[in-house]
């Protein structure tokens, strides 16, 4: 069998981190396989679906490099899903319905009331010829649900195992609402019989809805495909989503400086067997990738695991790598290799450096706020600041006659002058950010700081 699979986002808002990670799954899957990721847009719903978030989602994906083999949008096959609506209702397993939403919210709470599940009745199929024209003389329009069989609907999911959804416990689903428009679940399997999806992949939240679909393949004389129901994710907190995480976007996401690579490693791993580490690429990780691998549990989304991977990344990125996005943050056209080299181990993404490239080829700093001891030993230390030029040797030549003359050592001997050069208490070794800011700058930072 040559393994195709589809993607199918809805245009509706942004690609967030949940269904990256089914897109990735997708796409890891079917490349470790040799086979076709299809990219479906499910705008069925114009009223909320924009071209807007189409091409933000097919932007997004083409940064996090999972380019697609095939697309198309299910606007664009109304009428095959018409087609496939007339062939169900002429098998007798699509029928009108006409009870308004107040009405079959009423039904439920009577048979829970009664102990009974909120399964729809079937009461529309027993309506004659006569009572439906009266129906619609009154102006209601019918929407139109399948028919299940009522049997068991059975397969051997990729990651849950046997499963197996009892039909008789549901309610017959509704296909096409009073307007005509179709929902997601008839079109959905159309297009994979079109396609020829052999596999479909998605959240275990459709573990129910998967059980009427493959009766709907069935309906129209096709093989289900087969399925893999993923675990959902949740927070670090394991309390389920964060509204934060909830909504964390590709874009979002790649605004604040994250590598998809970082993002790729994270996704595929959590819930797995395998170790969360950063991954050189796509290819590594569809050749590691099997669903054997993943558990049952919920996958666990860390955003600290998210920057350990970012940071890992980004410091092993060659300047060469780095230098067009450099290029677009102030004074980054100043960059050298050996600015690189040096502040990068101290950076959690690449648009972190901004700050040190403000440190380095800036003017003057604001400078930190020093208490009185601390201004006069800065104004001792600019005394002694060497002559000439700065070479790597210089903070410790400076830094030992500075010890030397005011008897200051540890924090108290380094903090003040770092805060001087660079505003900052933390960051790269100072003998190497001395080297890069110069002997001019660094005499004005002190003077300035001490006067």
């Amino acid at each position: 069998m040559t393994v195709k699979v589809r993607f199918a986002p809805s245009p509706t808002g942004k690609l967030h981190v949940g269904n990256i990670r089914t897109a990735l799954v997708n796409w890891l899957f079917a490349k470790g396989q040799g086979g076709t990721f299809v990219l479906r847009i499910d705008d069925t719903d114009l009223e909320r679906s924009t071209k807007e978030n189409e091409d933000g989602i097919r932007h997004d994906l083409t940064w996090l490099g999972m380019t697609w083999d095939e697309t198309f949008k299910q606007s664009e096959k109304f009428e095959r899903y018409a087609a496939a609506a007339e062939e169900l209702k002429a098998k007798g397993l699509l029928y009108p319905c006409y009870e308004s939403a107040d009405e079959l919210e009423r039904r439920k709470k009577i048979a829970m009331s009664r102990g009974k599940p909120p399964v729809y009745d079937r009461a529309s199929l027993e309506l004659t010829d006569e009572q439906r024209k009266a129906l619609e003389a009154e102006g209601r329009k019918p929407h139109w649900r399948f028919k299940l069989s009522g049997g068991r609907a059975e397969w051997n999911d990729l990651v849950r195992g046997q499963q197996s959804i009892d039909t008789s416990s549901v309610s017959d689903p509704v296909l096409i609402r009073e307007d005509g428009s179709f929902l997601y679940t008839m079109p959905s399997v159309v297009d994979d019989i079109d396609a020829e999806i052999t596999h479909v992949i998605r959240g275990e939240d459709h573990v129910t809805n998967s059980g009427a679909q493959i009766e709907i393949f069935l309906a129209l004389g096709a093989k289900p495909p087969e399925m893999a129901h993923m675990p959902l994710l949740i927070g670090a907190d394991g309390q389920g989503l964060s509204k934060r995480l909830g909504s964390l976007s590709a874009e979002q996401l790649r605004n604040e400086g994250y590598e998809p690579l970082a993002l790729l490693s994270l996704l595929s791993k959590i819930g797995t067997s395998d170790p969360v580490e950063a991954r050189e690429s796509l290819q590594q990780l569809a050749l590691e990738f099997s669903f054997a691998k993943m558990g049952r549990a919920p996958a666990r989304f860390d955003e600290s695991e998210l920057n350990g991977l970012n940071a890992q990344i980004v410091h092993a990125m060659s300047f060469g790598m780095v230098k067009p996005r450099l290029s677009v943050l102030a004074y980054g056209d100043q960059a050298t290799p050996d600015f690189w080299d040096v502040v990068r181990g101290n950076l959690k993404g690449v648009p972190d450096a901004a700050l040190w490239l403000a440190v380095v080829y800036g003017g003057g700093l604001t400078g930190p706020d020093l208490d009185a001891d601390d201004k006069a030993f800065v104004g001792e230390a600019a005394t002694l600041f060497p002559a000439g030029d700065v070479t790597l040797g210089t903070w410790k030549t400076w830094v030992d006659a500075v010890k030397a003359k005011t008897g200051r050592k540890g924090k108290g001997l380094f903090q003040p002058l770092r805060r001087v050069l660079t505003d900052q208490e933390h960051g790269p070794e100072m003998d190497r950010m001395l080297l890069l800011i110069g002997a001019e700058k660094a005499r004005a930072r002190l003077e300035q700081a001490s006067a």
